[in-house]
């Protein structure tokens, strides 16, 4: 990766700012005394770049091993990088990071040893030996480390360090085990107006890797309702599967089509998988979490009581002309009942 950076004095406050690249041909551009700064470091042996893009190492407990890395200095001037080793981890977004240099390692960065400096020349390469110590009782798993370059600079009264690095994936021999547990699970319910419309269900949940080994999570979620039983695979678990041992991240899904039908019971499973692979003899376990959310039919019974409305309507009104037309019909009969004359003559006239 490149990057360009210009600094300028912000305030009239000193202030320290660092920034980490690590990975494969890293490369960064920042402000040195007399131009743009550029270099990159990658793995390497003792010949030169090796074309690695990470340090992968499976160590015993109490063994000792030397790799290498190379630093490039793109520049026109020779330069002074510092050299520095440190814990890795992932960010929120899963990308691999380093903790800052002023923060001493307690894990698989203390157990590197680099030297302080080193000077390349001006277009030229340097190896730097990077000696990995695995202490005779490591825990067995993974160990994130990583190894930096670094320049400070210094603008006005701003002093930043850019840092450039290549990751260690050091892992060390034993009992492995990938598992998970999932936890703060929360679901919320959104309905639509519509009543012939489903909703969604809004689940929010967090995953830890309580294994010792880097771990996929591939997640399901399972929805349940009075009548309907659903299988779902979040898809936002694609962006950053990956979980270092002890990390954790927060998902969240959105599931359609669920109807408020009552009670919704959600449930998260979080199936691990080893990042690196199939390893033989490993255990994995599986995790679980539920949650329930409720969500009323209110369109839909709002819908059912309209329709009952009508329908008591169209009865009220089906009752009104039945006796309207009873009345109606009795009036003509008692019309039909009363005696008609048929001779013309005045009432109470008689023939003698």
């Amino acid at each position: 990766m490149t990057t360009s950076r210009t600094r300028r004095a912000l305030a009239a406050l000193v202030a320290l700012s660092a920034a980490v690249l690590v990975g494969p041909a890293a490369v960064l551009v920042g402000p040195s005394a007399h131009a743009d700064v550029t270099w990159s470091v990658v793995p390497a042996n003792t010949g030169g770049p090796d074309g690695r893009t990470a340090i992968d190492l499976e160590l015993a407990g109490g063994q000792q091993v030397v790799e290498h890395v190379a630093v490039i200095n793109r520049s026109t001037e020779p330069v002074v990088f510092g050299i520095d080793a440190g814990d890795g981890y992932l960010t929120s977004k899963g990308y691999f990071d380093m903790r800052p240099s002023g923060v001493e390692p307690v894990d698989g960065g203390s157990w590197i040893t680099v030297p302080e400096t080193v000077t390349v020349a001006a277009g030229a390469t340097s190896v730097v030996p990077v000696t990995v110590s695995v202490p005779t009782n490591a825990t067995p798993g993974d160990h994130p480390a990583g190894v930096t370059a670094s320049l400070e600079t210094v603008s006005g009264q701003v002093r930043v360090q850019n840092r450039v690095g290549v990751r260690l994936n050091i892992r060390v021999t034993g009992d492995y085990v990938a598992k998970l547990a999932v936890t703060d699970v929360r679901a919320e319910y959104t309905g639509s107006w519509n009543p012939f419309t489903a909703g969604t269900v809004e689940v929010t949940y967090t995953v830890a890797n309580t294994g010792n080994v880097r771990a996929v999570t591939g997640n399901q979620v399972l929805t349940s309702t009075l009548f309907t039983k659903n299988t779902w695979t979040d898809p936002s678990t694609a962006r950053a599967r990956e979980l270092m041992p002890g990390g954790r991240r927060t998902f969240t899904a959105r599931l359609p089509g669920t109807w408020p039908l009552g009670p919704i019971g959600t449930t998260i499973v979080a199936l691990p998988s080893p990042a690196t692979g199939p390893l033989p003899g490993i255990a994995t376990q599986q995790a679980a979490a539920t949650t329930r959310v409720w969500a009323l039919p209110w369109p839909q019974l709002a819908l059912a009581a309209l329709l009952s409305l009508a329908v008591v309507a169209l009865r009220l009104n089906a009752a009104r002309r039945r006796r309207r037309d009873l009345a109606w019909r009795q009036r003509a009969a008692v019309t039909s009942s009363e005696p008609r004359r048929t001779d013309g003559g005045a009432p109470g006239s008689a023939l003698s």
